[in-house]
């Protein structure tokens, strides 16, 4: 289990948002911590969090960071965000669940010549295995629903790219994602723990499959969602 949070705001920083928002997911994870902006290119910091608060490790780290679109993650088992270089323009990815079929997915695109860098327990790292399946749609959302497809298990996850904040829940829809607004922002979140105290109101529950684009525009949905009980998603 992961949690994750996003931000994009009109105003030029938005690190301290995602530190905070992020630090809200704390329950959700005990392993790793990570946290990735953009702004005119992409920072990004991952630290171990097993033995020490998320807060402790991010502090210095956030204020180094600059841009209007974020995302953080507390996690479970992997270091993530990842990083990618692909077709569409570099992005950074974090995911929440578990692929079952991870090892063949990664055998077949290893295949292909496609290699991985990270690993997870002696295992493929899951969040870029996702990262490396959405590379090979015909676009973002393509890639996603792709991805979905060739997946057994769940994957939600927010992927960071220049054009705003892709979020997309499980087709199963065992982990929640819900979406926030205030004047100057919208935030992504697995938990709704983060809004409270950031002045956001829940905005909609993603359904399950559904994914939609947050960026300086508003929401924009990329793919319908099957309907779900939205009680159930909010924590």
């Amino acid at each position: 289990m992961s949690g994750f949070f996003g931000v994009v705001t009109s105003q030029a920083d938005c690190a301290e948002l995602v530190f905070y928002g992020t630090d809200y997911q704390s329950h959700l994870g005990t392993e790793y911590g990570g946290m990735a902006v953009f702004g005119e290119t992409f920072s990004r910091q991952i630290h171990n969090i097993s033995q020490a608060q998320f807060k402790s490790k991010f502090y210095e780290d956030y204020k180094k960071m600059n841009g209007n679109k974020g995302i953080g993650v507390i996690s479970a088992i992997e270091e993530q965000p990842i990083y990618i270089r692909s077709k569409f323009g570099p992005f950074c990815i974090v995911t929440n669940g578990f692929i079952e079929n991870s090892e063949e997915l990664a055998e077949g695109l290893l295949h292909k010549g496609i290699s991985f860098s990270e690993v997870s327990r002696s295992s493929v790292n899951q969040t870029e295995l996702a990262a490396k399946l959405i590379t090979q749609g015909r676009d973002i959302v393509d890639g996603i629903e792709k991805m979905f497809s060739a997946i057994k298990g769940s994957c939600s996850l927010l992927l960071l790219h220049k054009d705003g904040i892709y979020a997309a829940r499980d087709r199963l829809g065992y982990t929640p994602i819900v979406v926030g607004k205030r004047s100057d922002a919208w935030a992504v979140t697995t938990e709704t723990s983060a809004f409270p105290n950031s002045d956001f109101d829940v905005v909609k529950d993603l359904g399950p499959g559904e994914i939609v684009l947050v960026n300086e525009k508003g929401l924009t949905s990329k793919a319908a969602g099957k309907p779900c009980n939205q009680i159930l998603t909010r924590i």
